[in-house]
């Protein structure tokens, strides 16, 4: 459970914004570990023609029970981890249809330029989104 933000605005062909939660573990049980954890998306987009859009929408996460000294705030030992994980890089999109359905389809890669020890230094995201648009009356 946690508070989520969410902010943008659309100057000209720009989608500029920003999503931000923060989840906390508020019940459960001693045999799992305690949940406080950060999600920060910052988007930008350029549209082009036909479709085609140039975007940017790396997913900064923190992981505030652990630290870098060893110990998380529940005295579990995380043996050097890493609070934040911080990725950049883009790709392009595209909406279009395929038949009679509206998709919207992804191709990005990102590069992290701080992760946790053991965490890919780099992630890609390939995605094709079914979009069900408002019918006009």
């Amino acid at each position: 459970m946690g508070p989520s933000v969410v902010a943008l605005a659309q100057p000209g062909s720009w989608t500029i914004g920003v999503l931000v939660n923060n989840v906390f573990s508020i019940v459960g049980s001693s045999h799992r570990p305690a949940v406080n954890q950060m999600l920060l998306q910052y988007f930008i987009n350029y549209n082009l023609k036909k479709g085609w859009y140039i975007s940017s929408a790396p997913i900064v996460t923190a992981n505030w029970h652990s630290q870098a000294s060893g110990e998380a705030a529940d005295g579990n030992d995380t043996s050097g981890g890493s609070v934040w994980t911080v990725p950049f890089g883009g790709g392009v999109r595209r909406i279009m249809r395929l038949g009679f359905q509206p998709v919207n389809i992804t191709a990005q890669f990102y590069g992290s330029a701080v992760h946790p020890p053991g965490a890919s230094p780099w992630g890609m995201r390939l995605q094709i989104a079914l979009l069900y648009p408002k019918k006009p009356k």
